[in-house]
């Protein structure tokens, strides 16, 4: 594949921003624009890049007339705004973490509102904290019909915004109702209510089936998928592990124990060793010669789990664990395997033995240009596999 960086972890990430213009969210020169203007490992001239590609679509609205043309410009400007906002959390107090943010969720909410069917934000109340969901309705507003629903989560670093675009679009194209949300640890909820992430993601998406069976009369409950994105493949098996409203697990991709990854190795990952007081981890994200995707994942994993030290880190993330949960699970669950995925290499593998039956291994290659993690870049593709799963398992069923 070609590489947008000589930066392993920027061409990743650029790649991923190039995967949004498949349902909407951006648009191709705009991308590789970015992309020539950021210095590759530099974070600061990431955020300038994409803030600039936001302003300049923003420029152009006033002079548009057409509701599509408004609606397209707002959603590239939302990914470009968070795309601004991505690399900045190893500094928790830089004003942009809420600046960029807040523009993002104005400049999508003034995108879903100029849909043929509008998406609704709503604020669902769990134990002792809230989730903010995007309901989007498939087929003609108000037609009474009840429908099959994917809720959507996102993992570590994404937010529910981004995988409308990636997974939201396909699903309303085929005639489901479509549920994005964020939970602790993810973008909205710990900007807005301070909380990092948490194991027990079931406190998170019963809620929302909660509010789903009570005020969305045009959701089936019956034929409820819930999918979860990269660390969120972990997240949507835990629930669905205690909840049995769940029809179909997708994991994008099969997640079965988090600190196994390589992301954590002793070698080269987060559980090398070194310092892991507060000094140490200062040192390692400001040390410009650790590499990107180390020196990002710390960061992030700090703000995003919100502890000070990569030691709190490494013993909160290590909850993050099927061992003896899966096998709860007893629905059906599409478990996604990227064939070079550079985060999760062996968990799909691991997570399909333990549940047996119950789970659907599917290889994604590189020849479908699907081998990266969460099949960046190959969202047609990978959407085709995961919702003709679905629709045989739990629609047609």
């Amino acid at each position: 594949m070609h590489k947008l960086s000589t930066d392993e972890t920027f061409h990743f990430e650029l790649l991923r921003l190039l995967a949004h213009t498949t349902y909407g969210g951006a648009d191709v020169s705009e991308v590789l624009i970015a992309a020539e203007e950021i210095v590759p490992g530099d974070f600061e001239s990431w955020s300038v890049a994409w803030n600039r590609r936001a302003e300049r679509v923003l420029s152009q609205v006033p002079k548009m007339k057409n509701p599509v043309s408004i609606r397209d410009a707002m959603f590239r400007a939302s990914t470009y705004s968070r795309a601004a906002d991505f690399f900045l959390h190893g500094n928790w107090e830089d004003p942009r973490i809420a600046s960029l943010w807040k523009r993002q969720a104005e400049c999508f909410d003034k995108a879903i509102a100029l849909l043929d069917n509008p998406g609704y934000r709503k604020l669902v109340k769990a134990d002792g904290f809230d989730v903010p969901i995007i309901v989007f309705p498939a087929g003609k507003a108000g037609d009474g019909k009840k429908r099959p629903t994917i809720v959507l989560g996102n993992g570590y670093d994404g937010s529910m915004e981004e995988i409308y675009h990636m997974h939201g679009v396909a699903a309303l194209e085929r005639g489901f109702n479509v549920v994005v949300y964020d939970g602790p640890g993810q973008p909205t909820v710990r900007r807005d209510q301070g909380l990092g992430f948490i194991h027990n993601w079931e406190a998170v998406v019963s809620p929302i089936l909660d509010y789903l069976e009570k005020h969305e009369p045009s959701v089936d409950m019956s034929k409820v998928g819930l999918l979860g994105y990269s660390m969120g493949g972990y997240l949507a098996a835990r629930a669905a592990a205690f909840d049995q409203r769940i029809a179909a697990v997708f994991q994008i991709d099969g997640l079965y124990d988090f600190t196994q990854t390589p992301i954590f190795s002793p070698d080269k990952g987060l559980g090398r060793t070194g310092a892991q007081d507060l000094a140490g981890t200062q040192a390692i994200l400001n040390n410009p010669n650790v590499p990107t995707g180390f020196r990002w994942a710390l960061g992030h994993g700090l703000w995003a789990f919100k502890v000070q030290t990569r030691a709190e880190f490494l013993e909160k993330a290590s909850n993050f664990s099927l061992v003896g949960v899966a096998d709860k699970i007893q629905c059906p669950v599409f478990v996604g395997d990227a064939q070079h995925d550079m985060f999760f290499q062996g968990q799909p593998q691991m997570m399909a033995e333990v549940l047996g039956d119950k789970a659907t291994l599917v290889t994604l290659t590189d020849e479908d240009g699907a081998g990266e993690h969460c099949h960046f870049g190959a969202g047609r593709y990978t959407n085709y596999m995961m919702y003709e799963w679905f629709e045989e398992k739990v629609v047609k069923a």
